[in-house]
């Protein structure tokens, strides 16, 4: 058999198809974002799991040895679950709280707001802008003692003459309210602006009225926005201590300030890492279980 001139009897390169290509972008999107989720969040995560695991006989003059101490985890919790219940109890007020304020909020922004739309999302999100600290102390300034707010609840006799709000568990929920509020307001915007007002228009003609429009109609096709602004509002609550130290008593302390006086103050890692792998192991399962009751499908 004859070969042509020129080929050299080789079969000719075979040419870079663009459905191959098509097929690694996605991937090579994904590469950035993937590389950093395991660098910061993967890496870490593994470390702390193995310091809740270190013999909490040891010190950092001494150091520690990895012995595999299980026993960390029941000890870190029959010392401090109470911190833990407390924890999960603020961050549910709190998060209660946002969604009664927030979709309100939300509600009048996506559907009534008109031409002050952007304004008001700017008012939203303008706080963000600030320090977290900051705005905790700003909280400490307007429910300090001498304040006007407690003197019009005095006033007003909401507060006996000795009451206060300050370091107490009323003060540590205002101030997680009001510090992850735009959370809250953020996706409940974004579902209810996507609303087919169709939809509305036809339960008004059959009769509906304001009340079942809303349980039936509106309430229903913005849950994706509830879930996700719970969630975003819940899970940062959760192991917030800021508001609980600059705000509260230690009889109102979270468990992030147990994690933090662990870390910083008694030197105690395997203590300190225990307790944030509880924290985050029970933050994930009540997670799991709540977008598995609201229906995580409807996300989508």
């Amino acid at each position: 058999m004859t070969v042509p001139a020129g080929t050299g009897g080789s079969a000719p390169p075979r040419p870079w198809r663009p459905a191959r290509r098509g097929r690694l972008l996605p991937y090579l999107l994904l590469l950035p974002g993937t590389l950093w989720l395991v660098v910061f969040f993967v890496l870490p995560a593994i470390q702390l799991v193995a310091t809740s695991l270190y013999d909490p006989a040891g010190s950092l003059t001494s150091g520690y040895v990895m012995n595999w101490s299980v026993g960390n985890y029941p000890a870190a919790l029959s010392a401090y679950w109470p911190h833990l219940v407390r924890s999960f109890g603020f961050a549910a007020l709190a998060t209660g709280l946002a969604l009664l304020l927030g979709y309100p909020l939300a509600y009048a922004i996506a559907l009534r707001a008109g031409r002050w739309r952007n304004l008001l999302l700017v008012c939203v999100v303008a706080p963000m802008f600030t320090s977290f600290l900051v705005r905790t102390l700003a909280w400490k300034a307007i429910l300090a003692d001498t304040g006007v707010l407690v003197g019009l609840l005095r006033a007003a006799h909401l507060l006996p003459p000795d009451g206060r709000l300050l370091a107490s568990p009323v003060a540590v929920v205002t101030s997680l309210t009001y510090c992850y509020l735009p959370f809250m307001v953020l996706p409940l915007y974004a579902s209810l602006q996507r609303l087919d007002h169709r939809l509305v228009e036809a339960a008004r003609d059959l009769y509906a009225g304001p009340v079942q429009v809303f349980r039936r109609v509106t309430l229903p096709l913005s849950m994706p926005g509830v879930v996700a602004g719970t969630l975003l509002t819940f899970i940062p609550a959760t192991g917030d201590y800021v508001s609980a130290e600059l705000l509260g008593t230690p009889n109102a302390y979270m468990i992030g300030n147990v994690v933090d006086s662990a870390f910083l103050v008694r030197l105690d890692y395997p203590q300190g890492a225990a307790l944030a792998v509880l924290l985050m192991a029970a933050v994930l399962v009540l997670v799991v279980g709540y977008l598995r009751r609201s229906g995580a499908e409807e996300l989508g």
